[in-house]
Formats: structure tokens, C-alpha cells, sequence
């Protein structure tokens, strides 16, 4: 059962690897077209919904990881708030996508969607970051 939980986990920490390169690609909104910018924010709702199903992915086989081992409540609990922290900017991001989307899709300006975007995408990136530090770093008693 050890053996499917980290293969679980691993997958999900991949599939994850969204939060990773989201800032990136999030950065290009302002130099592409009207109909890019549609195209490009209708797949980063996608991507988000397959970062945010990974996360819980991540919760689920992390807390039975977390029973296996000697952790410290600091580090249990500091872990949890992280992935809430992660969970609600990611929740968060998906409004703007979705606005810059509707205004792609209408020739309108969605300049102030585009900056809301980009700075949640960096917030979750440092979150994301901080997150696999301590995964590498674990305290244990």
C-alpha cells in the first residue's frame, strides 16, 4: 500500500507541476492578440483544473504518507495552511482566466484581469516552491 501512496503522490506533485511554469506562460498574455489571449487562458483553466484535482490528489495520499512517519505537529500543520494557501490561489485564479476569456472573446480590454492573473500565478509559484522545500526538508521528532 507504501509503495501506491508515493507512486500517487508522485503523480500528483507532477501533475502540479502547473503552479511551476503558470507565471511564465501567464507572462505572455500581454504580447499575444485578442484571439490568443482567448486560446491561452481557456488552457490555463484547464491546466488549473487538472493543478487544483492534483492537490487534492496531493492531500489525500499525503495524509497517509504523514501517518507512516514521525512528524512534527508544526510541520503537519505549517504543510496543511500551505496547501489551503495554494488551493485558494489557484481557486482564485480561475476568475480572471475567465474573465480575460469572455473579453477575448468580445474585443474588449482585459489589461486589469491580465495583472491579477499574473501576480496570483507568482504568489502560487512561491507557495508551490516553499511547499517542495519542506517536502525535501521534513521535521521530524
Amino acid at each position: 500500500m507504501y509503495k501506491i501512496m508515493i507512486f500517487l503522490h508522485i503523480v500528483g506533485a507532477v501533475g502540479m507541476g502547473i503552479y511551476a511554469i503558470l507565471p511564465f506562460v501567464a507572462s505572455r498574455f500581454k504580447q499575444l492578440s485578442t484571439p490568443a489571449q482567448e486560446g491561452l487562458a481557456s488552457g490555463l483553466l484547464t491546466a488549473g483544473r487538472i493543478g487544483q484535482f492534483a492537490l487534492v490528489l496531493q492531500l489525500l495520499t499525503g495524509g497517509y504518507l504523514i501517518s507512516q512517519n514521525d512528524y512534527t505537529v508544526a510541520w503537519m500543520i505549517v504543510i496543511i495552511v500551505l496547501f489551503v494557501a495554494m488551493g485558494a490561489f489557484s481557486g482564485i485564479l480561475q476568475g480572471p482566466l475567465k474573465r480575460i476569456k469572455t473579453a477575448a472573446a468580445s474585443s474588449q480590454d482585459a489589461s486589469a484581469a491580465v495583472s491579477r492573473v499574473q501576480t496570483l500565478s507568482v504568489l502560487t509559484l512561491i507557495v508551490f516552491l516553499v511547499v517542495l522545500w519542506l517536502m525535501k526538508n521534513p521535521w521530524f521528532e
